[in-house]
């Protein structure tokens, strides 16, 4: 008895040896059964290597998952191949797992069995099975990898390592590949080579595939005047491209809103869900129109129920030009607002000055036209007109006080009260002196007088004058200077055709060379010069024309005549009296 106990201890002691000498090096306890008796026993003796059977989790213990194959002993396989990616394990003791027969050899009866390796094959099966028949695989996006990115196609323990190119990520150039780290994606395998461990995929194949299937189905259906749900693929400055199944549709600018057509990347942006009309359809070229304001009724239709000129209404500042403002009084109608309507007595340069966007104004309704769509506002409208009543506080002739508040090339304006301004013209600066540029009298913030001359209400203009406040000087001068009476000036200027004399002060006469002497002269240049002082006789009056004509002839023919006829009378008086004559006449001439 005690040699059949020994003999039985010496027998498992040599399957323990023989077992831990054919353990493979990456398990550090046996995994294998040698026994011969236990392997005939077990009636698994008929198995292949590469042959994948069943096994019952019997314990786990720090390194090892023990499993059941059918033994008298159990079979140790490597936790590592059991742990998760959340590294917790994946089997409970009483499981039933399939495993690999890695190694088979019946003559000595060794047995190696691997789980990871079934999986590894499994992964790689199932790659093959996707890549056969073109269905799509889900992988792991684990990282970024020179030129696209590194898929994990299936368990992170026993998945298969993938590239997806860049060009093949999505159906348009993707800007951030990174941001699909750690996302779960479906693609199809375009290339797979099991012994080179080398697979391609293809994200942007699967979505083609899939776009295509859908546009068929779209395109089946498709009709002017449905109502679709699409999705936004793309936002241009003119428009949104929506996918409505498979196949992209223009959303103009235009079509978005019946109000202002705004950017639409502020209203959309990719992936929004939305709801559009479909416009139009080609076939041929399969170019569709889609739009959102044609879900609802043109609120210009019924426009003239709403709006009557006189209303008194309230919107928001939406849009501001040069010329005006437009105020939105509901969604899709605006009324603009010019900038002549913006005040009676401001003038008003730009609407700035007055409004800024996205202020709420009240204005009055001048205008409603459906037909082009156009309501014009006021604001002004809303204030009694300053300019009604002008001429009431005004009377013309009146004698107003102002400041100089503006000075032009064409006269200076001034101010009457707040917000009106009265035009002194160059014209109405001065009855006498020639006055090129207000300047020469007047500089801003001069406190001034002036006589109303003229008030238009309609064009809005006030007209004075400052030298309507003294008598025009022209007015009597028949009076002061009467035909045949002899005036003395200073010579202005000298011409070919005659002299100018300054009477007085912004009054000149002309004296003709024709009348400058008794004897016929070409130019009465190199005779006289400016400054020079000279009498003449006032021989026509214009005042109409505002000329006096002057002669020089006309006084040296009447000294002649008057020479003469005493010369005559004298003759008869005798020699001494005829020889003083002679005398005074010579020294006349000399002069």
């Amino acid at each position: 008895m005690e040699n059949m106990v020994n003999a039985n201890e010496t027998t498992q002691q040599q399957a323990q040896a023989a077992a831990e000498m054919t353990a493979p090096s990456s398990f550090n306890k046996m995994d294998e059964i040698t026994d011969m008796n236990q392997l005939f026993e077990s009636g698994l003796t008929d198995f292949h290597q590469g042959d994948i059977i069943d096994a019952k989790v019997v314990r786990i213990d720090k390194d090892h998952v023990m499993v059941d194959v059918g033994y008298k002993a159990e079979i140790p396989l490597p936790m590592q191949d059991f742990i998760g990616i959340d590294q917790k394990i994946t089997v409970q003791p009483g499981d039933t797992i399939q495993v690999l027969i890695e190694r088979w050899d019946s003559d000595t009866g060794s047995l190696r069995l691997s789980y990871g390796k079934l999986l590894k094959r499994q992964a790689w099966d199932e790659i093959k099975n996707a890549f056969d028949n073109q269905t799509p695989i889900k992988g792991t996006v684990l990282n970024r990898v020179k030129g696209g990115l590194e898929v994990l196609l299936g368990d992170v323990k026993s998945g298969i390592k993938a590239f997806l190119p860049l060009s093949q990520i999505d159906l348009k150039p993707v800007g951030n590949a990174e941001s699909l780290i750690g996302d779960t994606i479906e693609c199809l395998v375009v290339k797979c080579n099991r012994s080179r461990e080398n697979v391609v995929v293809s994200r942007r194949a699967l979505l083609e595939k899939e776009r295509n299937k859908s546009k068929e189905e779209t395109l089946k259906t498709l009709e002017v005047g449905q109502v679709r749900e699409g999705i936004v693929k793309n936002v241009m400055d003119y428009g949104v491209f929506v996918d409505i199944g498979g196949i992209d549709g223009l959303l103009h600018v235009s079509d978005i809103s019946w109000g202002r057509a705004e950017n639409p990347a502020k209203i959309f942006k990719t992936g929004d869900k939305v709801t559009v009309k479909i416009l139009s359809f080609d076939p041929a070229t399969e170019k569709i129109s889609i739009g959102i304001k044609q879900m609802t009724e043109d609120p210009w239709l019924t426009i003239a129920d709403r709006y009557h000129t006189g209303d008194r209404v309230t919107g928001k500042v939406v849009s501001m030009t040069d010329y005006g403002a437009f105020v939105e009084l509901e969604e899709g109608v605006e009324g603009m607002i010019h900038i002549s309507e913006m005040s009676w007595t401001k003038r008003v340069k730009k609407p700035s000055q007055i409004m800024k966007t996205g202020d709420r104004v009240e204005a009055a309704v001048l205008n409603v036209d459906t037909n082009a769509k156009r309501i014009s506002l006021s604001l002004r409208q809303l204030e009694p007109n300053p300019w009604d009543s002008l001429e009431e506080r005004y009377p013309i002739g009146t004698v107003i006080e102002g400041t100089v508040k503006n000075i032009t090339d064409f006269g200076l304006f001034m101010g009457i009260e707040e917000g009106i301004d009265g035009l002194v013209h160059l014209s109405d600066l001065s009855w006498s002196k020639k006055v090129n540029h207000p300047n020469q009298l007047y500089k801003k913030g001069d406190r001034i007088q002036a006589v109303v001359l003229n008030i238009d209400k309609e064009k809005e203009r006030f007209s004075l004058g400052v030298k309507q406040l003294h008598p025009e000087p022209w007015a009597t001068v028949p009076e002061r200077y009467p035909l045949g009476s002899i005036i003395t000036g200073k010579i202005t200027n000298v011409t070919d055709f005659g002299i100018f004399v300054e009477i007085e002060d912004g009054i000149e006469g002309l004296i003709h060379v024709s009348e400058v002497s008794n004897q016929k002269i070409k130019t009465p240049v190199g005779m006289y010069e400016p400054g020079q002082e000279i009498s003449a006789k006032v021989i026509n009056i214009s005042t109409v024309d505002k000329r006096i004509g002057l002669s020089i002839k006309k006084i040296n023919e009447e000294s002649e005549k008057t020479y003469y006829e005493e010369y005559a009378t004298n003759v008869q008086k005798g020699p001494a009296t005829l020889g003083s004559l002679l005398k005074e006449a010579r020294a006349k001439t000399e002069n």
